[in-house]
């Protein structure tokens, strides 16, 4: 297993398969890579099926034991079935989706070793949810949770975005998964420096405090460091209360009152902004959907071409790995007014493209 200069094996990776999908969340960063997104159709330059297999296989020698399929929405490849069921034996796949795709195909998915997945879904109202995603498949990305649960992939993962226009429907999203015991939540913080818009973002210490108020266990995973809560369903809403204000206050604060205790359900917070600690924990790399390795989120400079042989991949890897910088405070700074730059300090190689630029 590879090593980076700051004592972080790397054991996973994320894939994209590709940038093109069907929602247009207006959070959305595409695994860092800005707005790349271009007609529905398959492009050119997107992997082919037997790249992306190569890929794993270089990863799997170097001890990666776990990939993550994302996109934009994977599920437009029409080749992930074969994809899946192509991965090294060893490796534990997962996927992140929108979920629109998942009826009729879970279980296919499921027969190929797909083993976990996440579904992104920001709100329980039909409304809220067509404004995030400027897409009107709410009740469809219901019948592909329900596809998934159907299909074996218990438990299954919903993905919310907390910012502002969603943080008050965090309450009802952790009553739904404590009454849903094939349910889980996890937390997203909004990340302003990728997408955007830093008038979105919310203090998510607050969250944490009151999701801590309320649970009845918290644990830490060793990934990241994450934290995670085990709850009561019926604590988290205010009896009476509508979703839009049961969490979020107009200062940013959080009120709620505890209403009737059933049933347990796990909540999980993904906080990397400005976490010396998530990062610190991070043990992946990124391949981007057409075929450029990057060792953070945040980093699209330094971008490694995988080329098509197995000999370039490994060379890609290697050198990826070795040039991974460091955590938020030493590579991602905030500044006086709150805004994140880049230490300079890291920048001292050129990647194989040039930078993928965001447009909003």
């Amino acid at each position: 297993m590879l090593e980076d200069d700051f004592g972080r094996e790397v054991s996973g990776v994320r894939v994209s398969l590709t940038d093109r999908c069907n929602f247009d969340c207006v959070y959305c960063h595409n695994e860092g890579l800005g707005d790349t997104r271009g007609p529905m159709e398959a492009q050119d330059d997107e992997l082919t099926a037997d790249t992306i297999v190569a890929f794993l296989e270089v990863a799997a020698e170097f001890g990666v034991d776990s990939v993550k399929f994302t996109g934009g929405e994977p599920m437009l490849r029409e080749d992930l079935e074969e994809i899946v069921r192509r991965a090294p034996d060893e490796m534990e796949v997962s996927m992140t989706t929108n979920g629109t795709f998942l009826p009729g195909r879970a279980p296919d998915l499921v027969d190929a070793g797909l083993e976990r997945v996440n579904v992104s879904q920001d709100a329980l109202d039909s409304e809220a949810f067509a404004e995030l995603t400027q897409s009107g498949a709410y009740d469809r990305v219901l019948e592909g949770v329900e596809a998934a649960l159907d299909a074996g992939l218990e438990p299954v993962k919903l993905n919310m975005v907390v910012f502002e226009p969603t943080a008050g429907y965090v309450p009802k999203m952790v009553d739904h998964v404590a009454e849903n015991p094939g349910l889980q939540l996890q937390l997203i913080e909004y990340m302003p420096e990728l997408a955007g818009h830093p008038e979105w973002a919310i203090d998510i210490d607050r969250v944490h405090d009151w999701l801590e108020d309320r649970a009845d266990k918290v644990e830490h995973r060793e990934m990241h460091d994450r934290k995670r809560y085990w709850m009561h369903s019926g604590e988290a809403a205010v009896e009476g209360d509508s979703a839009s204000t049961s969490l979020a206050a107009s200062d940013g604060g959080i009120r709620t009152e505890p209403v009737n205790n059933h049933n347990s359900g796990m909540v999980e917070i993904v906080d990397p902004v400005g976490n010396e600690n998530f990062c610190a924990n991070c043990h992946r790399v990124r391949l981007t959907h057409d075929g450029y390795l990057k060792g953070c989120l945040n980093r699209n400079d330094d971008l490694r071409d995988i080329g098509t042989t197995k000999e370039s991949m490994r060379a890609a890897f290697r050198e990826t790995v070795d040039t991974r910088v460091p955590y938020y405070g030493e590579y991602m700074v905030e500044t006086e007014d709150g805004e994140w730059e880049i230490n300079e300090e890291y920048i001292d190689t050129d990647g194989d493209r040039a930078p993928y630029e965001y447009s909003e």
